[in-house]
């Protein structure tokens, strides 16, 4: 450990650093009065603010941020937040320390033009991680001593602070998780630590994208995702400015641009690729190299590199390309990015291409406002298409203008303002670092984490109300809360039990990198052109027509029954005439049409009916067929064509990127909050909401007044193989000889190319999470009891399959929902 340290001033007064005693050393960090007596510089408050500033700060908390970046190095999030905030409060931005060949240890301390004291310790080199830590406590106290600095808030960027700011008192603890650091290159192997003690110490925490965000959503009970925002004003002057900048002005054109940070998350080959096959464009890299070797950077005649710029200076250079690009490689480093330039690009007016990174690809690609391509001869390819795209025409820029109105940096300063003075008045999570019980349960190789949340306060500041509560983030919840959120500006808070969106219709990719769907297969279809367009709002399509076998006698046949279902079951050639003369040869007529018994034998007689539909519903509903209501097979056709369809809608596709992610994109808006692993119940009072939009089981709603309703329920065996193809159709049906009822191979829905494949067996039970209701009239006597309560309960909104009661399809609830939002919009 050093043992003399001093405090610099670099700002803007002429005060004279004076050496710290060396006692200061020695000082023992729990008793702060040791320092009273220390002769310091005289650097305070007047010389670093003006007094009118000193006067307006005086009963505001200061801001203390600890960050890994440095102040003067690339603008970039930081700067952006904490200059609007040094608008009203003091900001003291401390950076990690710079090792010198010194003796001394010691703080330079200077004002930015922005109000931002930025604090930078140096300290000797060669000391061990114990006196670097120890050393830094003794000058962030001596600096707290200089300043005054008593109310204050502790904002963090970098988890490895903890090791020396442990012992300070804020009033609040903010993490802004600006990136996956663990994942950079050099990362310390305890960051992941020291991260785990800062979420059990944070009041606030704030992701830099949406895809950060799922990932830590689990760790910290009040988490907000804040993905990159932009200056439009500052960005804007690049579709006017006409000089360009001398070091650009003789590069010829087209010019593809890049700004940023130039290290491992660059994709080099990439790079090399593109000016190889495109010699005559002309790629103009900005920016520091660091953490990589600038030798092994390309070099081409075609690629400029211009080196650093100021922030300033951006959009002059801009307004000379022809394309802006973001040539990420796909990595660790990368896989959880939000990069500031993707707005800051389309600010200036300019055509993007884009590698496929995540929190670029929702919603900028999703969006169609940047290409997405990952290869030299896509990358080549999008590009050639941005640049000849007529902008006016397409529309292309009205879109972008659209888009980065929502997301200015004051519009997310302002968001998160709300929410820090929200921690402040009455933290809701106060006693999270105590309170949390995480346990880890390995049972079936499943991961389960189960969190304790304190109970909520219960007083929260009209800021922080919501305007709906929406119970359960499936079709019905989602496409409600999105609507009353975009559509009539509400603030929606979305709660969930699991710990994913979608409901049953989640997907994800499972270990072997293949997409399944976790609670079987879903299909999306529908004749509702309102419902198609507006999912699509939020999802490409990838055309899909679903196929089923049954297995029958040993053999796999089309069904539902058809043309070429009889022939081969029967060793027959029969056309389409003759097809319907043998359904009408051994179908069974009834006059009174009640149960999914008579639908069937009516249709093709007994002999088909036990073999394709008896055991497969009794499997299905543990009831017989004559026990069960008409509409149940009523769902199931026959034909006498050799269309082997299983469905016939007029709209047919599959979410090219999977359903969780047209979730995402329907959540994705600063209106509405998430929390998963969550009962409505437990928070329903201490974050009261106007009203109330629920979608789970009505019955138990109303705890179950007049006896639970029946529902089936399933259990899913998921399994991989490695074999390209696993069997010959999408589904198979079994309607006898196994216990599950069908077998599905997930590659035929989503169209993914793999090595291997998944599939999953479904075992229908009695007991379990609900899917489906079961159609009795006994059944619909008990639900109407129940619906008369809900029609009287006031501000409560039952909407879906569950609330409803009803064997609903996707598009059914869809459908549901928007006439529900409708009826909520036009009584408002």
């Amino acid at each position: 450990m050093s043992s003399n340290m001093q405090v610099e001033n670099n700002g803007a007064s002429n005060d004279v650093s004076h050496i710290v005693s060396p006692k200061l050393s020695e000082a023992k960090l729990s008793e702060p009065a040791k320092f009273q007596s220390l002769k310091t510089s005289s650097l305070n408050l007047s010389s670093l603010n003006k007094t009118s500033r000193t006067k307006k700060f005086t009963d505001t908390p200061d801001l203390v941020c600890l960050s890994h970046l440095r102040w003067n190095f690339v603008y970039q999030r930081p700067q952006h937040l904490l200059s609007r905030c040094a608008q009203g409060k003091r900001v003291f931005f401390i950076e990690e320390p710079i090792f010198r060949q010194e003796t001394l240890g010691r703080l330079n301390v200077s004002q930015d033009d922005s109000g931002v004291v930025v604090v930078v310790p140096h300290l000797p080199e060669g000391l061990s991680e114990e006196a670097i830590n120890a050393d830094l406590q003794v000058l962030i106290n001596g600096l707290f001593i200089e300043h005054n600095i008593n109310k204050y808030i502790c904002w963090y960027y970098t988890p490895m602070a903890i090791a020396w700011t442990c012992h300070l008192q804020p009033q609040a603890v903010i993490y802004d998780c600006m990136d996956e650091l663990s994942a950079f290159k050099g990362a310390s192997p305890t960051l992941k630590n020291y991260e785990a003690e800062l979420f059990r110490r944070a009041d606030l925490v704030f992701t830099g994208g949406q895809s950060l965000y799922e990932s830590k959503v689990n760790q910290h009970p009040n988490i907000y995702a804040f993905p990159s925002s932009v200056d439009v004003a500052h960005f804007g002057q690049g579709r006017t400015f006409e000089e360009e900048p001398a070091d650009q002005a003789n590069i010829p054109h087209p010019r593809l641009g890049f700004f940023g940070v130039i290290d491992e998350r660059m994709d080099i080959e990439l790079l090399a690729g593109i000016a190889e096959t495109r010699p005559d464009w002309h790629l103009i890299i900005i920016g520091p190299v660091v953490k990589i070797d600038p030798a092994i950077l390309p070099q081409h005649e075609n690629i400029h590199y211009l080196g650093s710029k100021d922030y300033k200076e951006l959009p002059a250079y801009l307004a000379g390309w022809n394309l802006a690009m973001l040539p990420f490689a796909r990595n660790e480093s990368t896989r959880f990015i939000s990069p500031t330039k993707t707005p800051e690009y389309l600010a200036a007016g300019k055509p993007v291409v884009s590698t496929s990174i995540q929190d670029v690809v929702r919603p900028y690609g999703d969006l169609k406002l940047v290409r997405i391509a990952d290869t030299p001869e896509e990358f080549v390819t999008a590009a050639e298409q941005a640049m000849q795209e007529d902008t006016p025409v397409s529309g292309w820029l009205n879109r972008v203008d659209a888009f980065l109105e929502q997301i200015s940096w004051d519009r997310t300063w302002g968001s998160m303002m709300q929410l820090i003075e929200s921690a402040l008045a009455q933290p809701l999570f106060k006693s999270f670092a105590s309170t949390q019980d995480a346990t880890v349960n390995g049972t079936n190789g499943k991961s389960h984490i189960s969190t304790n949340i304190p109970e909520a306060p219960s007083i929260i500041t009209r800021e922080f109300l919501f305007d709906y509560l929406v119970v359960g983030a499936g079709f019905s919840g989602s496409v409600l809360a999105e609507r009353l959120a975009r559509n009539s500006s509400k603030k929606v808070l979305v709660v969930d039990k699991r710990n994913h969106i979608g409901g049953n219709a989640y997907d994800h990719y499972n270990n072997h990198g293949i997409l399944v769907h976790k609670y079987g297969p879903h299909i999306f279809h529908t004749n509702s052109r309102e419902v198609f367009e507006y999912l699509s709002q939020f999802t490409p399509w990838r055309a899909y027509e679903h196929h089923v076998l049954a297995s029958v006698d040993g053999q796999l046949v089309p069904i539902p029954i058809n043309l070429d279902t009889i022939n081969k079951l029967y060793g027959m050639n029969l056309n389409s005439f003759q097809a319907e003369e043998f359904f009408q040869s051994v179908a069974e007529p009834r006059e009174d049409i009640r149960t999914s018994e008579d639908v069937v034998i009516s249709k093709v007689g007994q002999v088909l009916y036990e073999k394709f539909f008896r055991n497969y519903t009794r499997k299905q509903w543990g009831l017989d067929p004559s026990e069960l209501d008409k509409t149940v097979i009523a769902r199931i056709p026959t034909r006498t064509n050799r269309d082997s369809r299983y469905f016939t809608d007029s709209y047919q596709a599959m979410p090219l990127h999977g359903f969780t992610r047209m979730f995402e994109n329907m959540l994705n808006h600063p209106n509405i909050k998430l929390m998963l692993n969550t009962d409505y119940r437990e928070i329903q009072k201490g974050i009261p909401c106007r009203e109330i939009v629920y979608t789970g089981p009505v019955d138990e709603f109303f705890d179950y007044r007049y006896g639970k309703l029946p529902y089936r329920s399933l259990d899913f065996k998921h399994e991989t193989h490695h074999t390209p193809v696993f069997q010959s159709a999408p589904v198979i049906n079994y309607p006898n000889e196994q216990l599950y009822t069908r077998v599905t191979e997930f590659k035929y829905l989503t169209g993914q190319e793999h090595s291997k494949t998944s599939i999953v067996y479904e075992f229908p039970k009695a007991e379990g999470d609900p899917y489906y209701p079961v159609p009795r009239p006994e059944n619909q006597e008990i639900y109407k009891q129940y619906k008369a309560l809900a029609e009287v309960k006031p501000g409560i909104h039952f909407v879906g399959r569950l609330a409803t009661y009803k064997y609903l399809n996707m598009d059914h609830c869809v459908a549901q929902a928007l006439a529900t939002y409708k009826q909520i919009a036009l009584k408002a």
